[in-house]
């Protein structure tokens, strides 16, 4: 069980030359995710979600100061065991395309990453992983550089399932994908969270995570609103505890675009 209990981040800054002052940007952060399970955290860009994912991986900025507690398996999430577990059991696919070194062919990072992972022979796996996405042959090998938006964010992905993480973070995986791809990436998650691993999905799309997801977290200005089953999102949605997940969901294209009332907006805002 990964947990995440009263998760808080605090960022020191300056102000001119001598003034510091101290940012909350993440305040009462808490869910879990079992394995087996897909569970999918869903809010506005800027909410803080990827934030949430840096923090669980380990690798939030130097000014940063990070409050509550982070949990694994019943013990301790700290910043030495993340790094020894980093690319091992926990894996993140990251929201960056920056995070490709531009000067080595995708497979072999692919491949390198797999070896990290603990796979028994890294290049096969690393070739396994990329064809499941659609990476086959000549756009295997090309440099970061050559490769469309879509294709680099695949190769993110294969460099996290390569190897033999149970534990993986994805954010945003399918931003920039064709319809195509991103329902193959996101069915390739809710594969690999139907063989035991413990997939965290950060998106903004709820539309398409409600596909794959178990569960869902809605995350709003810096804070986990509510932990729902994926079925609670259906009619006009009773089934949620919070007045901004029901506006959420009512906003989708399905459900014709429904604008919260004035009341709720004012509760909103």
């Amino acid at each position: 069980m990964l947990e995440i209990r009263q998760l808080a981040l605090d960022f020191l800054r300056y102000r001119g030359l001598w003034r510091r002052e101290t940012v909350t940007c993440l305040h009462n952060v808490s869910l879990t995710l079992a394995r087996g399970e897909l569970h999918a955290v869903v809010g506005a860009s800027g909410a803080g979600k990827s934030l949430m994912a840096q923090a669980l991986i380990g690798l939030l900025p130097g000014n940063t100061r990070r409050r509550g507690e982070l949990w694994l398996d019943g013990e301790p999430l700290d910043a030495a065991r993340q790094a020894a577990l980093r690319g091992k059991r926990l894996a993140l696919i990251p929201q960056s395309l920056a995070a490709l070194d531009p000067l080595v062919r995708s497979h072999r990072q692919v491949a390198w990453a797999a070896q990290r992972g603990g796979a028994a022979a890294p290049w096969a796996a690393a070739e396994r992983a990329m064809a499941q996405l659609g990476l086959v042959g000549d756009s295997a090998r090309r440099y970061p550089h050559q490769l469309s938006g879509g294709m680099a964010r695949r190769v993110l992905l294969a460099m996290a399932t390569a190897g033999d993480a149970e534990w993986l973070i994805a954010d945003e995986p399918s931003v920039g994908l064709d319809p195509q791809h991103r329902d193959g990436v996101l069915d390739q998650l809710r594969r690999l969270a139907d063989t035991g691993k413990g997939v965290l999905l950060i998106t903004h799309d709820l539309r398409h995570a409600l596909r794959v997801a178990d569960r869902v977290t809605v995350f709003h200005a810096g804070t986990t609103l509510e932990t729902a089953p994926a079925r609670a999102f259906h009619g006009r949605g009773e089934a949620l505890a919070s007045d901004y997940a029901r506006a959420l969901w009512r906003a989708l294209p399905d459900n014709d675009f429904a604008r919260p009332a004035a009341r709720e907006a004012a509760q909103l805002a």
